[in-house]
Parts: C-alpha cells; structure tokens; sequence
C-alpha cells in the first residue's frame, strides 16, 4: 500500500473501509462515518495532545550530532518529565528513511548530551545500542521550555515536508503527552461529532501517552508498543457502563484506545475512572472486554497496529481487507484512509448487564449531577 505524503488530516476524498461483524467490506468516504454509527452507540477517542519529542543534540564525549526520540515516561503528571525512555539516532533527519538512519556513535551510562540550554544525562542503556533512559538535569518548566523551543515532531520520510506541530494535533488535543500524534482522531472534526451527535450516538475522552509507531530496527520494533499510561475521567467511565447496560457499542477512536480501555477493564468488563499503564499486547488471543469497533488508519501486515486487528476478526477476513486496500489504492500512515472494523460475534464483549458499576462520585469540581451527564 501507497503512503499518504502531505500532511492534510482532513482530505476532502478521504476514504473509509468498513469490515463488518459478518465479514462483509463496504467502501465510504470516511466523513461518512456517521451512517455507520447507532443510536446510543459510545465513541471514545484519545485526547492527547502530541509532543516535539525529536530532539536535535550533541553527544558530548564524542561531539557528533545524534537525534532523540523521545518514546515513554511512566506518568502523565507534568511535573514528572524529567525522565524519557528514548531511542538515539546518529546524524541525519526525517528525510531519510527510519531503516537507514545510521547508529549512534557508542553509548556509555553517564555520557551527556547537550540540548541548547540544558543537558541531559544517559541514565541507562535499555539492552539495545541505541534504545536509553535519559534524565533532563534541569527543573519541569526548563524541559518544557526546551521542548518548545527546540524540539519539533517525531516524522517519517512518507512525508518530506516538515511537519509543524499543529500538523499533528487532533481538532480536540487537550494534554501533551503523546509522542507521535493519536491519528485515528484526525478522521473527527467538529461537524462530523455534531452529525454523530444528532443520531444520538455519544462522544467521550480518555488520555493515553501514544508512542511511536517504528524504531528503523527491528529488534526494538518486536517491543512495540512500548508501556504507555492513560487516564480515564468519570464521565467517560459512566458512559461506557451506560452502553453496556443498554447491551450498545462502544466505539475505539484508534489503537490506543483500545488499549487503555482493556487494560483498564475487570475480567467483567467494567471500566472505572483513574490512571493506569497499558502493558498488554494486544492480539488474536485476546478476548476483547468493552471496545465493540474501531476506526483506525490502514495498517500493513506486520505492525504493531495491524496485530491488534486480530483480536477484532479473523486472519482471513484481514487479509481479505488488506488485499483489498491494496487493490484500491487506499493511503495508509498517519494522514492517510480509515478502516472501520467491527468485532466479530464471536469475539465481541458480552452485552450483558454487569453489577460491578464503576464509581460516580462526583469530582469536587464539579456538580452533584457529572455522574449522569454521560448518559443524560
């Protein structure tokens, strides 16, 4: 399949591939989404904002040029962003291709590296050449200052021109915390929310630290996706019990979704409000427990991405759609087509009503009512 070049989330001709629980494909452009949604249906799309999290820096023992790549953190506090897992380039940029970008000059614990204004220091080295922990010596809002100003999205070559930041923000982007942008999102504008709005379908939000989707090498892309936190706010929580209790769908906003809401979930399916890590790999052995859907980009065989399709649906029906994207020209990557796959029968979350509901105590900002906006 044929990468989207330029950097346009909203294409006028933007496409849409549904596979349907029966196996059935159906083509649509994708601001068509709407008229494959229900009523009451819960669509949940991850709000985080995208990181500058490329970074230009001298490798001080050597004096050679390197790029870093920012790739996890375990919280999603801003004050904690004083240490990165990260994965270190030699010289060069975007424009040449992941796989051909040269190793680093040799890393060593201890060795500094120099950001501008502030200087990191390489805490460990993560059993891989080029794969470390970093440590910012500097305060939060000196990094966050740094990353303002000095560090610029993480990119690919499928698109040669330089992205700016707001390239890769989704139309609702709230915190930053995500390294490569929750693209999936793209697909959603404001009139398309209020067109899904009107079939009585219901938005909601939850914030996961999305990570990069290729390292150039293939030992660290076999630990793809790397450990990732989100967050799940009470209203969102709330609206997914709603659904479940209304035996309707919920709907996944991209992988990371996904991967949130079954990490978060009981062995019943119960989602509550509160942070977590996301762990799991999720593939054709995993039993989903909530996500009934998912709007994705199209993915090629042998992603991280494309394994999580296959606790969706069969191999057969996946290598059915894949021949399919490819025989119709469908544009995959970050601003490319859509897929719209439903959960087959056999593999979709129980519709039956649970006990275990998860809390609606109200947060302290809010109302005594926030419990129920969800399903009012």
């Amino acid at each position: 399949m044929r990468a989207a070049s330029e950097p346009v989330q909203r294409r006028p001709a933007s496409r849409l591939l549904l596979l349907t629980a029966t196996g059935e494909v159906v083509h649509a452009y994708r601001h068509d989404l709407a008229r494959f949604v229900r009523a009451d249906d819960v669509i949940v799309a991850n709000d985080a904002a995208t990181l500058p999290a490329s970074l230009a820096a001298i490798h001080a023992r050597s004096g050679e040029r390197i790029e870093i790549r920012l790739a996890a953190r375990r919280s999603l506090d801003p004050r904690e962003v004083l240490t990165f897992d990260a994965i270190v380039f030699g010289a060069g940029n975007f424009r040449t291709r992941t796989e051909a970008r040269p190793l680093p000059p040799p890393l060593r614990v201890g060795d500094e590296v120099s950001f501008g204004s502030i200087q990191g220091v390489i805490e460990a080295l993560l059993d891989h050449p080029r794969f470390i922990r970093l440590t910012f010596a500097a305060t939060a809002a000196e990094v966050w200052r740094m990353l303002a100003t000095h560090g610029r999205p993480i990119q690919y070559a499928h698109v040669q021109q330089a992205l700016a930041l707001w390239d890769v923000w989704t139309p609702f982007a709230a915190n930053p915390v995500a390294y490569e942008a929750p693209s999936a999102g793209f697909a959603l504008d404001w009139a398309l929310l209020e067109r899904l709005r009107a079939r009585g379908a219901r938005f909601v939000t939850l914030t996961h630290a999305a990570g990069i989707s290729s390292t150039g090498d293939d030992e660290l892309d076999a630990r793809l996706p790397f450990d990732e936190p989100f967050s799940i706010p009470e209203r969102t929580a709330c609206a997914i019990q709603c659904a479940r209790d209304r035996g309707s769908r919920v709907i996944a906003i991209g992988t990371t979704v996904v991967r949130a809401l079954e990490a978060a979930a009981t062995k019943e399916g119960v989602v509550h409000a509160g942070e977590g890590i996301a762990t799991q790999r999720i593939g054709s052995t995993t039993r989903l427990q909530v996500v009934d859907a998912l709007l994705s980009g199209a993915h090629e065989f042998g992603t991280s991405h494309y394994e999580l399709l296959r606790a969706f649906t069969a191999d057969e029906r996946l290598r059915e759609m894949s021949s399919v994207l490819e025989a119709d020209g469908y544009l995959t990557h970050e601003f490319g087509d859509a897929i719209f796959v439903e959960a087959d029968l056999a593999r979709a979350p129980p519709r039956k009503r649970v006990v275990d509901r998860p809390s609606r105590r109200p947060s302290p900002r809010r109302s005594a009512e926030f419990a129920c906006e969800a399903c009012d």
